[in-house]
């Protein structure tokens, strides 16, 4: 099991890459959800950084002509599992990362605030790894255990807080790979 630093609630023995994009949470929130999402530089292109260049402000966005309309994008995720199951994490769980955008789902809104956000090697219409789905399964266990307000319920898609402009992790995301 992994396990999560108290003082700088980085996940130990995972590669930390630190990206700029990430602000402080508001005050007295308590983190209790995790958002499940998928990318890939190209769309279906895996074992690159591209992904790790765009969360931390470094896709050089002549090497593809769909990352134009990344130019100047500033997002970023917590965590990132890519398909061999080496997860990289690119902000402290304990703060704010950039990963959900306008979102709301069950009267309430704004998910940045107070979820984490999990990203996998993956498009919305592709399926994922069983390497993904073990170090997924095992991260959500470790979070679960130092955030206990995580309940199961409150572990979903980005399709779900932001139905109109996402649909990842996608049809072929295997839920019951993650349970227990």
């Amino acid at each position: 099991m992994f396990k999560i630093n108290r003082n700088s609630h980085l996940i130990e023995g995972i590669t930390y890459l630190p990206s700029d994009n990430y602000d402080s949470r508001p005050d007295n929130t308590s983190i209790d959800t995790i958002i499940i999402h998928c990318i890939s530089l190209p769309a279906g292109v895996y074992d690159n950084d591209n992904v790790s260049n765009l969360f931390t402000n470094n896709l050089d966005i002549s090497e593809d002509k769909s990352f134009v309309s990344l130019k100047d994008l500033k997002v970023s995720a917590h965590l990132f599992i890519k398909r061999d199951g080496k997860i990289i994490q690119f902000v402290p769980l304990n703060l704010r990362a950039w990963h959900a955008g306008i979102s709301k789902y069950k009267g309430r809104e704004n998910f940045n605030d107070f979820s984490i956000g999990i990203e996998l090697e993956g498009t919305s219409n592709s399926s994922f790894t069983e390497e993904q789905y073990n170090k997924l399964k095992e991260i959500i266990k470790t979070t679960k255990t130092f955030y206990p307000e995580i309940v199961d319920d409150n572990i979903i898609g980005h399709n779900k807080v932001s139905p109109e402009r996402k649909e990842d992790p996608g049809k072929f995301f295997e839920w019951d790979k993650i349970k227990g």
